[in-house]
């Protein structure tokens, strides 16, 4: 059976459903969704009468989410390191090296590998995913530009694909070329958002706040790479929030890294944190890249962790998504575009507490990537996007995530249904 109607006895995460979802013991009572037409009909209590209804998985308790958000990645340097030679540590090496691959790029070389990592994600159980894409000429729109709006034609319907073009800050330091950029990225087509580096190494707040005129004139969102490094006297997060707040700004701004946040005083990263808490500014961390990038130094086993102040923010109620970024490019060797894989090394790193029911959220929330009213999924008349985990357990989440059954639209696109899903069980309550 490809294609169920109810599924029965499902654990979703606590974030997930109302303050009055009843509890089974210590843990939320299990989830009843019924599916019509390929979309979200009721999400329920789990109610004995619905046992033997036609076309019933009793899932008995497994963790499903829905469909995942992949908040920032980079599909125009994807699988890029295989044909590389040896990499300086650390940011600045990796961007050496990837400037050097790029000068050979081509557009059915794009093309393949933005296509490969699409399909990837497309397995995992994204349903949105947002990629970067370097932009270092200021009068000419980089090869993948082009590529990636195609791409995300073709992929329309399955999987929405946002651009972000990554152009260096001194690029904006004249006001007019700031505004000649924002206007090429807004003609470009649907899912554009003006994007920057800010690093110590390039730092202009007059080219930010240039950046963010640009973006406000042109209606364009924003989506930075920001304070990705460990110096404690990098600014970019803290000069974004106040030039935010100045301009009332209308849009939305997403904020990339802000490693240096983990490496300043105490007093001074919760000052900035206040300051994002009161601008619309949502913050992405990106758990793998980061440890592997920052206080890199061949031969010497890292001290610093490099992830960003993701619980103090989230104390705030600053929107914080977790995301893959670099995936088998000089930035990062490795990776999947599993975003599941992102919240694994988060939660080591960053010592998370109740993955599942706490912070699977990081992984699900599109709504957190624009400005707009506040949107669960999974809610009635929703398309049923769904990821129903077959080995997982809400205890070792996210371990045991791989195995998982991908429903899209309703039906199944990637996986393996346990037979005994299907098979009608004994009606026995059962909690993860």
């Amino acid at each position: 059976m490809q294609t169920p109607t109810l599924l029965q006895r499902a654990r979703l995460p606590r974030w997930l459903l109302p303050p009055s979802w009843p509890s089974a013991g210590s843990q939320p009572a299990l989830a009843d969704l019924r599916f019509a037409n390929g979309r979200v009909q009721s999400v329920q209590p789990h109610q004995p009468q619905n046992e033997h209804i036609t076309g019933t998985w009793d899932l008995n308790g497994a963790l499903v989410l829905p469909g995942l958000v992949d908040a920032h990645t980079h599909l125009d340097k994807a699988f890029t390191l295989p044909r590389m030679g040896a990499v300086q540590p650390g940011l600045l090496g990796a961007i050496e090296a990837m400037m050097v691959d790029r000068r050979s790029w081509t557009e059915a070389d794009v093309r393949e590998r933005a296509g490969r990592a699409l399909q990837w994600a497309y397995e995992a159980g994204v349903t949105h995913l947002r990629t970067h894409c370097d932009w270092w000429e200021p009068d000419t729109q980089p090869l993948a530009w082009s590529v990636l709006r195609e791409l995300a034609e073709a992929w329309a319907g399955r999987l929405t694909l946002e651009r972000v073009s990554l152009i260096p800050l001194h690029l904006y330091t004249d006001r007019s070329a700031a505004m000649t950029l924002a206007a090429t990225v807004a003609r470009s087509g649907p899912g554009a958002l003006l994007g920057g580096f800010v690093h110590s190494t390039n730092w202009d707040p007059q080219a930010l706040r240039h950046l963010f005129e640009a973006a406000q004139h042109h209606g364009l969102d924003v989506d930075l790479h920001v304070d990705e490094e460990l110096n404690p006297a990098a600014s970019g997060l803290a000069t974004t929030a106040s030039l935010l707040q100045a301009m009332r700004f209308e849009g939305h701004v997403v904020c990339g890294h802000t490693c240096a946040l983990a490496a300043q005083e105490t007093s001074t990263a919760l000052a900035t944190l206040d300051a994002v808490a009161a601008a619309p500014i949502t913050l992405v961390t990106l758990p793998i890249t980061n440890l592997l990038l920052q206080d890199a130094t061949t031969g010497r086993t890292p001290r610093l962790r490099g992830i960003t102040l993701v619980k103090e923010a989230r104390e705030r109620g600053i929107p914080v998504l977790v995301a893959s970024d670099n995936v088998q490019d000089p930035f990062c060797p490795v990776g999947s575009f599993d975003p599941l894989e992102a919240l694994a090394a988060g939660v080591s790193a960053a010592q998370l507490d109740a993955p599942f029911d706490r912070w699977s959220e990081a992984l699900c929330r599109s709504d957190w990537l624009r400005r707009s009213p506040a949107k669960l999924p999974l809610q009635s008349g929703d398309s049923a996007d769904l990821l129903v985990f077959t080995a997982a357990d809400a205890w070792g989440f996210p371990s045991r995530s791989q195995p998982r059954v991908v429903l899209r639209g309703g039906r199944v696109a990637s996986g393996q249904v346990p037979t005994h899903w299907t098979t009608p069980q004994p009606a026995t309550e059962v909690t993860s």
